[in-house]
């Protein structure tokens, strides 16, 4: 067995500065080729592989293709066969979707032993995205898996990844995400023995940055803080197995080596990640509540301006200063279905029931807001000095269309059935005779 480079940390990592461009990574020096993408004979004997994550003639800004220069060519292993997809959802065509306002507790950790694409449960989606929960005990030891159908989106709220990939090794703890784009072949380790957390998978457009408008260059999450894998590799023999996620069902092929063999790349469709704890949060200091948008870290873009198939908002530690004004979220219906989950802390909506690892549904146009106890304590608390909201990390996936939960997620136990009292106890204020 050979593995190169003898270890890898966290730090191991290159910053992308930017999406879109050119970026390159060799495990052994002159592994790259000096020359051209695919030179007759490669450096140490490696086969050349184009890998393309969008169509030859996207424009050029927005193409995403690498060259991985690798041991083995990726199409070595045995025929693919189908297996059970667990509780795996793609198609949402059976089931309906519903206005009513849905919030569900922690998955538990499993009991018996789990890796994390056992342990992966749909909760919600529709013909863009699809969300889903994980809860694991157990590495993916020689299994490893790949999404033809989506980029993966992962949110860890317990427990730290660390990720192999063809692109080289990222590990990732709670407030941190990390994105595998369409086709990569990765495996998770945990580090920590369990892990929890959240997956989004975009089927639409690739996920970018969003564009700052007005707010000028700065703000919200910047490009240099995005980090790329650099090269790792082994080179081991044995029986490996690979998992696929293709048109909504899984299936298995074995292989006789691993597939984490890439020992350079260069290119531009590569996995990353990024700390949501960099984020530069922008916000009022005058006054009223500014829309979520001012929180987008990520949006996968329409061919309509400003409509996103997909939004990625977080909400971070911040400053509220604004005056005059109700400085938790208020009441509101969306175009845009909204699935919220909470990595760290509390969320300054909801005095209660939604802990880390907890999550909500609200449904386009369906009312949604503060709880009865944090309107009430909003409403009439002094705001003549500025709020620290500190011990907090939540987050949302948008979609304009509706998100249909699963048979899972409205059987689940974890469900809160009573999740609507919460707005029950809201009083009547209206007076016509006192303004």
């Amino acid at each position: 067995m050979t593995v190169k480079p003898d270890s890898a940390t966290r730090d191991d990592l290159c910053y992308l500065h930017g999406f879109g461009n050119e970026f390159s990574s060799e495990a052994l020096a002159g592994a790259l080729p000096s020359e051209q993408n695919s030179p007759q004979q490669c450096p140490y004997g490696l086969y050349a592989e184009q890998f393309s994550g969008t169509a030859f003639t996207a424009q050029r800004h927005l193409n995403r293709r690498s060259w991985l220069y690798r041991i083995r060519p990726s199409s070595m292993h045995q025929p693919f066969e189908r297996i059970d997809n667990g509780q795996l959802v793609s198609d949402f065509s059976d089931t309906e979707a519903s206005p009513n306002q849905f919030r569900w507790n922690p998955l538990p950790l499993p009991s018996e032993p789990t890796d994390f694409l056992q342990g992966m449960v749909t909760m919600a989606g529709n013909v863009d995205i699809a969300v889903h929960l994980y809860a694991a005990n157990q590495s993916m030891g020689r299994r490893a898996f790949y999404n033809a159908d989506a980029q993966m989106l992962i949110v860890p709220e317990q427990g730290r990844l660390h990720i192999t990939t063809e692109f080289g090794l990222i590990d990732a703890e709670p407030q941190e995400v990390v994105l595998i784009p369409r086709g990569v072949r990765f495996r998770v380790g945990l580090p920590d023995g369990s892990a929890r957390g959240y997956i989004c998978e975009n089927f639409g457009a690739d996920l970018r940055l969003p564009d700052l408008g007005v707010i000028g260059s700065n703000g919200l999450a910047a490009a240099r803080h995005f980090q790329a894998p650099v090269a790792w590799y082994e080179d081991v023999e044995g029986e490996h197995e690979l998992i696929a996620k293709f048109s909504g069902n899984l299936w298995r092929a074995k292989m006789g080596h691993s597939p984490f063999d890439v020992v350079a790349w260069q290119g531009s469709h590569v996995p990353y990640k990024y700390d949501l704890r960099r984020f530069n949060a922008i916000g009022s200091i005058s006054y009223d509540h500014p829309d979520p948008s001012i929180f987008l870290v990520l949006s996968a873009p329409t061919a309509v301006p400003g409509l996103g198939t997909l939004d990625f908002v977080i909400f971070p530690p911040r400053t509220l200063a604004m005056a005059h004004t109700f400085r938790a979220p208020w009441f509101h219906r969306n175009v845009a279905s909204e699935f919220m989950g909470l990595i760290h802390g509390v969320y300054d909506a909801k005095a209660g029931g939604f802990a880390p690892g907890g999550s909500s549904l609200h449904n386009r146009f369906t009312g949604h807001g503060p709880d009865a106890e944090t309107f009430e304590s909003s409403s009439t608390r002094n705001i003549d000095q500025p709020d620290y909201i500190k011990d907090t990390m939540a987050f949302m996936f948008e979609t304009p269309m509706p998100l249909i939960p699963t048979p899972y997620a409205m059987q689940s136990p974890q469900l809160q059935r009573d999740y609507a009292q919460c707005w029950q106890g809201l009083k009547k204020h209206f007076n016509p005779d006192r303004k």
